[in-house]
């Protein structure tokens, strides 16, 4: 099977306060269902109050980050057996959070 990282930056996500706890309800029942499927890997939201790190080989630490690198959002891993399945858990996820979701497939790893 594969994994697939399911996932949408945070500006994508626009709700009122009355709004947020029904969508993250929502969203947590949804998970609930992955978990209940035994495809759910793992997934969260990238704390944007704490800055990101670069961390080189010797161990140095800088706070410039690659030009360009925006990980932030909610994300959610799946493994999965077809790429159908995971565009269909994307758009249940979709729904739930109210905005489209990003869909990346992870590259065989025997390891993992």
């Amino acid at each position: 099977m594969t994994k697939y990282l399911i996932s949408f930056p945070s500006e994508a996500m626009v709700l009122t306060d009355e709004e947020f706890p029904i969508v993250a309800a929502d969203a947590h029942a949804v998970i609930e269902e992955a978990k209940a499927a035994g495809v759910y890997v793992f997934g969260g939201g990238i704390d944007e109050q704490v800055d990101p790190l670069l961390v080189s080989g010797d161990g140095s630490v800088s706070r410039e980050i690659y030009p360009g690198s925006r990980l932030k959002g909610g994300f959610t891993v799946l493994e999965l057996p077809t790429r159908e399945d995971a565009v269909e858990w994307a758009r249940r996820i979709a729904v739930a959070c109210r905005c489209p979701q990003e869909l990346r497939e992870f590259m065989y790893d025997p390891a993992s």
